[in-house]
């Protein structure tokens, strides 16, 4: 008898153990959404604020327009794209390597194949617009990846002609 009592009890405390493991474990993950959307909310303010400081029709962030990473890891830039004509249009992008590092010892090839998203597309916007959403480059670097300094180039274009380029360096470190 005591020891089916025990037994009760350890199993009445195992379970409230788990059930308050699960809830915090699931507040631990929307805290963690949360700051991932604001994040992203400053990010795209950072990149509204360019447009309003320097007038471009294409801007980059980081604006020192340099990012560093490690290898085996991944991470990105943004941009955007406002239309300063006077007339909408189809645009699109294309991010590329432009300028490898001679001590790099990648092809250009190789270089474009670190971008895993964001790399072309194409978006419609009215005279006078932005894109609501920065668009996102994300980069995977794997272990092996040499270490050095590639430069991306961004063009855009309107209906076909060329609209707007800018470039980023990605610093392997």
């Amino acid at each position: 008898m005591e020891m089916s009592v025990g037994t009760m009890v350890t199993i009445v405390l195992l379970m409230v153990v788990l059930v308050l493991g699960i809830f915090f474990i699931q507040n631990i993950f929307k805290t963690g959404k949360t700051a991932l959307d604001g994040i992203d909310a400053k990010i795209q303010t950072e990149i509204d604020g360019l447009f309003a400081q320097e007038g471009k029709k294409l801007v980059v962030y980081p604006k020192e327009r340099e990012i560093k990473m490690e290898q085996g890891r991944s991470g990105g830039f943004g941009f955007s794209v406002e239309n300063k004509d006077p007339t909408g249009g189809i645009f699109s992008y294309e991010v590329s390597a432009g300028e490898v590092a001679s001590n790099c010892q990648l092809t250009k090839e190789q270089a474009n194949s670190l971008i895993i998203l964001g790399r072309a597309d194409s978006f419609t916007l009215a005279s006078g617009n932005k894109l609501e959403d920065a668009i996102f480059v994300k980069f995977s670097l794997p272990e092996t990846v040499p270490i050095c300094t590639i430069r991306y180039n961004i063009e855009v274009e309107k209906d076909g002609q060329a609209y707007a380029t800018n470039s980023m360096d990605l610093k392997i470190i």
